[in-house]
């Protein structure tokens, strides 16, 4: 049965506490009051280090078995070594997942100097990892998304190896000037790339950024309802991060969009409903 997971860039932010959990959860157990919100989250911290396979044994015991971690490989192996030479940190990565079996995704972030040459050293880098553990790979070469033929290499390349292009869509963002902090920083760092919504395989990854204001980035989502209800009627099962400058209402904002595509696809279970954040009075 197709199903949609939703989730967010992280499991604790500084605003959550007090409105998606408990004031007083401490760090160690909020990973389990997010998996009450969303049934899935991106692994950006693993980016910057690879955490202890004891510290991922907590994360398997604290979601359940349909929640999705998408984790993002080594700086390391992406970033400073471009794919090539990364055996002993691939190895140690892996081995430091495993205790997620296949809830985890092998997430490929490449940085923006990462184009059509070097789609290669991707396919020989795809083809090594193992081979029960799902790919998938973010591009940021605007020969990917503006060319032809690059955006077909790199397609072949991809379903070779059985791994999906992610893309990160901030059209919506980047329609109107920042009008926040959060905003302006965001402006400065995130890639500003055409829309794409072609899946590759039958469990495509999206990363959606919106505004600040919450009407503004619901309304902004509604092309991709439309997309994910398609995926789900072919069978496919997405996950989808919903992404905003602040963050601050992230994991209310990932069940309502669960909420839009059920709308469409009425036979889509709906999401469990999370713990009350406070006790329940009689006053």
């Amino acid at each position: 049965m197709a199903r949609l997971n939703v989730g967010c860039a992280m499991w604790t932010h500084k605003a959550w506490p007090g409105r998606f959990m408990p004031q007083s959860t401490p760090a160690k157990e909020r990973l389990r009051a997010y998996a009450g919100w969303c049934n899935a989250v991106e692994g950006n911290t693993t980016f910057y280090a690879t955490p202890s396979r004891t510290t991922v044994a907590t994360w398997a015991q604290q979601t359940g078995p349909e929640f999705r971690f998408v984790l993002k490989l080594p700086k390391v192996v992406t970033h400073e070594r471009r794919l090539a030479g990364v055996e002993v940190e691939m190895r140690a990565f892996l081995d430091a997942i495993e205790p997620l079996g296949d809830r985890a995704v092998l997430w490929t972030q490449l940085p923006g100097s990462f184009g059509p040459p070097d789609v290669d050293t991707l396919g020989r880098f795809l083809r090594r990892l193992p081979a029960d553990r799902q790919r998938a790979v973010e591009v940021r070469h605007p020969r990917f998304f503006t060319d032809a033929d690059s955006t077909s290499l790199l397609e072949k390349v991809l379903a070779h190896a059985n791994a999906e292009w992610v893309p990160f869509d901030t059209t919506v963002f980047f329609q109107n000037p920042p009008t926040s902090e959060a905003e302006q920083d965001a402006w400065t760092k995130k890639p500003r790339l055409p829309r794409r919504t072609r899946a590759l395989t039958d469990r495509p990854i999206v990363r959606y950024l919106g505004r600040d204001c919450a009407e503004v980035t619901a309304d902004g989502w509604q092309p991709w309802t439309e997309v994910v209800a398609e995926w789900l009627r072919e069978g496919r099962s997405p996950t989808i991060f919903l992404h905003t400058p602040d963050n601050d209402d992230a994991p209310a904002l990932a069940r309502r969009f669960h909420d839009d595509v059920r709308a469409l696809v009425p036979a889509l279970a709906a999401l469990p409903e999370p713990e009350p954040v406070e006790p329940a009075t009689l006053f």
